[in-house]
């Protein structure tokens, strides 16, 4: 009788020459959406994990790091966030960190995947922690393109939280310099826009590069940032672009101070709520190696006149 461990495998095939493979013991889901598959699987190393067109999109063991990156560097650069469009980010995750902040009056979630929610809604509720019942929570079920391309309000933060770019996916045009200037339409003045933009290395680097050049041919300002996510086995890249705010020089003295500003009534302090982000981590997230730092202005340069890029 065999004493092998009774796992499955899970293999995700990120090019030609690379497979990231890991053991799982149970399904939660498994089906296809009229949008695009769909898979929650759960893993030995990291918990349970979605699984959106063959390609890890997020794992319990290491959300917070993704989404706690996405979020909070814009949210604390503006100095009162009241109104937050968030594009994508159908775990419900993204929505929980922004209704973390006090001064966030009204946050809109737009999906085009209305049976993805309701997926992750039933099987990921730690990832949501019931921010969909929040009273300041909108969700809307429509394709993010349509969504800002219309009259509507405008916004003190923007963040697409979208699948990467891949050839015929349902979030290609979201990737592109006409959506980014649609998103500049819709920012109140001093708003910012946050982007999780795919890898960020001196070895993979060419999608975030895209993603820069795009935002930096409509915005003054734009910033890379990244950090290592384990269940992505890579170092991921994240953009905040804005028409002056910077969160690339606040230090950490000031981001704590603004975490600690931020916590809702009878909530513990901001800070003490996060996993991963506090003032220390907030500059280890702008801190990019030398190499990256070479690449990201030799790609972009040239991009628009007068673009700040860092």
């Amino acid at each position: 009788m065999s004493n092998e461990p009774l796992w499955h495998w899970y293999t995700e095939q990120v090019d030609p020459n690379e497979r990231h493979s890991f053991a799982f013991t149970a399904v939660h889901y498994f089906g296809r959406t009229q949008i695009q598959a769909a898979e929650i699987v759960e893993t030995v190393n990291y918990g349970k994990m979605l699984i959106i067109g063959g390609r890890t999109q997020s794992a319990q063991a290491d959300e917070a790091i993704y989404h706690e990156s996405l979020v909070h560097p814009a949210l604390v650069a503006h100095p009162e966030p009241r109104t937050v469009l968030i594009i994508g980010g159908g775990e419900g995750a993204t929505l929980r960190e922004v209704l973390r902040h006090r001064t966030v009056q009204h946050a809109v979630m737009v999906d085009i995947d209305g049976e993805l929610v309701e997926i992750c809604q039933k099987h990921l509720p730690e990832w949501h922690e019931g921010a969909f019942a929040d009273p300041r929570a909108e969700l809307v079920i429509a394709d993010g393109w349509d969504y800002v391309a219309q009259p509507g309000p405008r916004f003190d933060v923007i963040i697409v939280d979208v699948c990467d770019v891949l050839e015929q996916g349902p979030a290609l045009r979201l990737y592109t310099r006409r959506f980014y200037e649609m998103l500049r339409e819709r920012l109140n003045p001093g708003g910012l826009v946050a982007i999780q933009a795919m890898e960020l290395s001196t070895e993979e680097y060419k999608d975030h590069l895209e993603v820069r050049g795009e935002l930096a041919r409509v915005f003054p300002l734009v910033r890379s940032y990244a950090t290592y996510i384990p269940s992505f086995w890579s170092a991921w890249g994240f953009i905040v672009a804005s028409d002056g705010a910077d969160p690339g020089t606040f230090d950490r003295v000031t981001v704590n101070a603004r975490l600690a500003e931020r916590a809702l009534d009878g909530q513990p302090p901001l800070i003490d709520q996060l996993d991963f982000y506090d003032g220390e981590t907030h500059d280890g997230l702008f801190a990019l190696s030398r190499g990256v730092r070479q690449l990201l202005v030799g790609g972009t340069a040239g991009a628009a006149a007068g673009e700040t890029l860092a």
